[in-house]
């Protein structure tokens, strides 16, 4: 066949990750005491942890958490997966009782133009190629209880409508695990009345529902069922809020997730546990892994290394008070992944012209990076900054970066996992290890009680520098109305870009003394927390002219190709 044609680039994530075999999954799982008993597998090199045995473990979630985030991006990011897979194979190297833990990759990147989330180079989980495409079917049936959602909705209206849901105000709309633009604004029930009432409806990425929020703060199969209850909807006639649980069918929902529900177990190239599980969105939605994933690991390991998505500003402010709130949960220390190719970006200088050795404009980019180690301090956090490295960094780019940390006081490792795998993180495992040796003064950015309006405030003067917040009149209304619902105790998830500390992806740096506009807001009344808009959020992206897919293939022996 035509594919069988086709050569691998012996140098690609893909080659890498199949020169290497992976360990028995028993083997992995004894590493954190998992018995072969409590693991599902799924072939020889990945399996579910039985869902018994992860409440156990978690209910003694004592390991020290790690926390990795980044500087504001690239569009091609800086490593964040890679360096978090590089620390803990570091950490492992070191001796240390370790478990990474990190989201499912989603396949609408993995097609498009962003690729897998598997790591890189020689820091990577495997099986790679399973783990990208469709892994253990978490999304699926992620997938399948929200369109179950979805059906109701319409079903219920056609036998009668008894809860008088207005059908120009549902807002639960329906979901696919890919990009394709061209269902981001569709019609539903055409077709004649046996096909029900046609309505305005559409389509978002899977992980931009509110069920993967859901299933990734869950911490029981008790507390996800209460939480998909509590979703709403739409509204009725009357402007009255319809949950979900008024539509009878989370009881079924909850069965579509249950073994979804139960953490994955998987490795790196060195053997190091990785349990990957869930994969919200981390604009719309808090960008992080499960916290039954991420507590079951803390209670099976000394050390869990985790990430959160996007750069400090996004990823971890929404980790630190929105996860870390509702999972009781105290990082040790937070590692800022920087390259010098995003700080030039930072100091000025155009995309297509980051390569050439330019000093000053990765001088001037550490102002970035000082603010997030900045912000990550005022969570009350030790930061450490991770440069992962390019063959095209200069030693005096290095330098320079290596200056601007000294003088806020924070220590910078240069990283070359991606090469070398464990060998290159060392000496910033030895400092992560020294660091989470000493007490914790973790704190949230604001108190619970605070009135949304004044946590909106918080989040953009305090991380971002806004000078002022400007909320929209209607959106101000919203946030009235949900504090007289009874959600003014809810943290915020702000929606915006994670090109910049503003909302204008063009403005780089450490723009400061800036309008945040908020233009609307949205309740995540399952998921426990408040939306804020800040611009526009795409919830369904779109491929690319020349979309990754068109390079994955299989050869003739059923090795895919072309995922990265």
């Amino acid at each position: 066949m035509k594919t069988a044609l086709r050569t691998i680039d012996p140098t690609s994530d893909a080659a890498i990750a199949a020169s290497v075999t992976p360990r028995p999954i028993e083997e992995i799982g004894d590493r954190l005491g998992v018995p072969a008993a409590a693991l599902y597998r799924y072939g020889p090199d990945k399996a579910k942890i039985a869902l018994d045995f992860a409440r156990g473990a978690e209910a003694r979630a004592d390991g020290k958490l790690i926390l990795v985030t980044a500087i504001n991006p690239t569009p091609a990011g800086e490593g964040k997966t890679t360096t978090t897979i590089g620390l803990g194979d570091a950490l492992a190297r070191a001796g240390k009782r370790v478990a990474i833990a990190l989201r499912e990759p989603s396949l609408g990147p993995v097609f498009g133009s962003k690729g897998g989330a598997t790591g890189g180079g020689h820091a990577q989980i495997v099986p790679m190629q399973d783990i990208n495409l469709h892994f253990t079917g978490d999304f699926h049936a992620i997938s399948a209880a929200h369109n179950l959602l979805a059906a109701a909705i319409d079903n219920h209206i056609y036998w009668g409508n008894a809860l008088d849901i207005d059908t120009r105000r549902i807002n639960w709309r329906r979901v696919v695990d890919l990009n394709d633009r061209a269902l981001r604004s569709v019609v539903v029930g055409l077709g004649g009345p046996g096909n029900g009432f046609s309505r305005e409806d559409g389509f978002d990425i899977t992980v931009a529902s509110e069920v993967m929020a859901i299933f990734c703060l869950a911490r029981s199969l008790e507390d996800l069922e209460e939480r998909l209850g509590r979703m709403v909807v739409a509204q009725n006639r009357a402007r009255q809020p319809i949950t979900a649980g008024q539509l009878k069918v989370t009881g079924a929902m909850t069965a579509l997730l249950r073994d979804a529900f139960q953490p994955n177990l998987v490795q790196t190239l060195e053997a190091t546990p990785a349990v990957v599980h869930g994969g919200p969105f981390a604009n719309i939605a808090h960008g992080c892994n499960s916290v039954m994933a991420t507590r079951t690991a803390l209670g099976l390991a000394d050390y869990v290394v985790t990430e959160a998505g996007f750069g400090a500003d996004l990823g971890a402010e929404k980790f630190l008070d929105i996860k870390c709130r509702q999972a009781g949960l105290t990082p040790s220390v937070v590692v800022i992944v920087a390259t010098v190719r995003a700080l030039k970006m930072h100091g000025g200088v155009a995309q297509k012209d980051l390569g050439p050795e330019n000093v000053a404009a990765v001088s001037a980019g550490t102002s970035n990076l000082v603010r997030h180690i900045e912000n990550m301090k005022a969570f009350g956090l030790p930061a450490v900054v991770a440069i992962n490295r390019f063959t095209s960094d200069t030693p005096a780019e290095i330098e320079a970066i290596k200056a601007a940390c000294a003088a806020v006081g924070a220590s910078v490792h240069l990283c070359s996992h991606w090469a070398e795998g464990s060998a290159g993180a060392i000496g910033l495992a030895e400092e992560v290890v020294t660091l989470a040796a000493g007490p914790s003064s973790f704190h949230p950015l604001y108190e619970s009680a605070l009135p949304l309006v004044q946590k909106i405030e918080a989040i953009a003067t305090r991380i971002y520098r806004a000078g002022s917040v400007a909320i929209e009149p209607g959106a101000l209304k919203k946030l009235a109305e949900f504090e007289a619902q009874g959600y003014g105790d809810l943290p915020i998830c702000m929606a915006k870009t994670q090109y910049s500390f503003s909302a204008d992806p063009t403005r780089r740096g450490a723009p400061e003394g800036f309008v945040l506009p908020v233009r609307d807001v949205r309740l995540s009344a399952g998921a426990g927390f408040v939306v804020a808009l800040c611009g526009d959020v795409m919830t369904m992206p779109g491929l690319p002219s020349r979309p990754a897919a068109e390079d994955i293939f299989v050869d003739a022996t059923g090795f895919i190709g072309g995922v990265f």
